[in-house]
């Protein structure tokens, strides 16, 4: 009764179409194995039953036909989309149903996916949940108090209908900018998809709620470490830009060491979730979707580090910082901070 989600698998792989609308028992795509289920899903049987049992409430539902779109369709065909980026009709095509049908059932399963995001994505205000991440941190080069590493990432869009002008970015192609938080482990410990693409990195910050609960100070021992694009916080250490002695230049090769694993999780981020590389081509949708799709994916991603998913080796796109906010002075505190780490590092 679940449809053909193991024909729907074998279409993705070998690129058939399957005509008829014939739903079949789910144990056929249960009955594979999990390095199978992983390439076209991204996850094992084991995951995919615990998300198909704790999204199945919301996506259990009356159509006007016989039988609903079975949970385990909705589920599957939602990720082959995130993890391959295929077009709705192709996947509709693949999955014996209806590209309206499935127009309906992905914003469905996004948004269910999103729900999961207060267990699965959590920044670590409290003093806590820190000393093991700053400890991870600290066993990459040596630097310390470190809680989080950020940077922001585009996500390709098409042209939208509304304010056009404002999603070209500085690459001069339409996009998302999608601030990403991450610890040492490759956690997002936070997320931020709802900026067009011409804002500016460290304006997201300042208008994040991380950002806001640091500037007023809801962490009083560690910091974020962030490229030049953003400024020097007393809760945000950022490189020198030029380097004169031996000690400054060991603190730059130190932080760009630690901060470049948020450069590997946005790698990682895109790669496991083809849909949102631009090497797939565009979302295709509002922005308000797109925004939503990236969140699922960033929960998606936590889902599978919890589980030890394992991706391969994966590269970190090249460091590229958004050009340097209008200069604005930094303040002593933050300054002595810096050079306390420099000193000590």
């Amino acid at each position: 009764m679940a449809m053909a989600a193991l024909a729907l698998l074998e279409d993705i792989a070998n690129g058939r179409i399957r005509r008829e609308r014939v739903f079949r028992d789910h144990n056929d795509f249960l009955a594979q194995d999990d390095d199978w289920l992983i390439s076209r899903f991204r996850f094992p049987r084991a995951v995919l039953l615990e998300l198909c049992a704790e999204l199945g409430p919301n996506l259990e539902r009356e159509t006007m036909r016989s039988h609903a779109i079975p949970v385990p369709l909705q589920v599957l065909t939602t990720l082959g989309f995130l993890a391959t980026g295929s077009f709705q009709r192709e996947l509709a095509d693949r999955s014996g149903i209806s590209q309206s049908s499935l127009s309906r059932a992905m914003p469905v399963v996004w948004d269910g996916i999103i729900r999961m995001s207060a267990r699965y994505i959590r920044f670590p205000y409290d003093a806590f949940d820190q000393p093991n991440i700053k400890m991870q941190f600290a066993a990459i080069a040596g630097f310390p108090n470190v809680i989080g590493a950020i940077d922001c990432t585009h996500i390709a869009i098409k042209a939208p209908s509304e304010e056009e002008f404002a999603y070209v970015n500085r690459k001069h192609f339409h996009s998302i900018n999608v601030q990403i938080i991450c610890d040492a482990q490759m956690r997002l410990t936070n997320i931020v998809a709802r900026w067009p693409g011409s804002t500016h990195d460290s304006y997201i910050l300042t208008n994040s709620m991380v950002g806001m609960r640091l500037q007023a100070g809801r962490v009083r021992d560690g910091w974020l470490l962030g490229d030049r694009g953003y400024p020097l916080k007393t809760w945000l250490l950022t490189p020198l830009t030029n380097p004169q002695t031996d000690r400054e230049r060991r603190y730059n090769n130190a932080h760009s060491r630690t901060r470049s694993v948020v450069e590997r999780v946005i790698g990682q981020l895109k790669c496991r979730w083809r849909c949102l590389d631009r090497t797939g081509g565009m979302l295709l949708y509002r922005p308000d979707k797109v925004c939503r799709i990236v969140l699922a994916c960033g929960v998606l991603h936590n889902v599978a580090h919890r589980h030890g998913i394992p991706l391969g080796e994966v590269a970190a796109p090249p460091d590229d910082p958004d050009p340097g906010p209008i200069y604005v002075q930094p303040n002593q505190q933050a300054v002595h901070a810096r050079q306390h780490v420099i000193a000590t590092i």
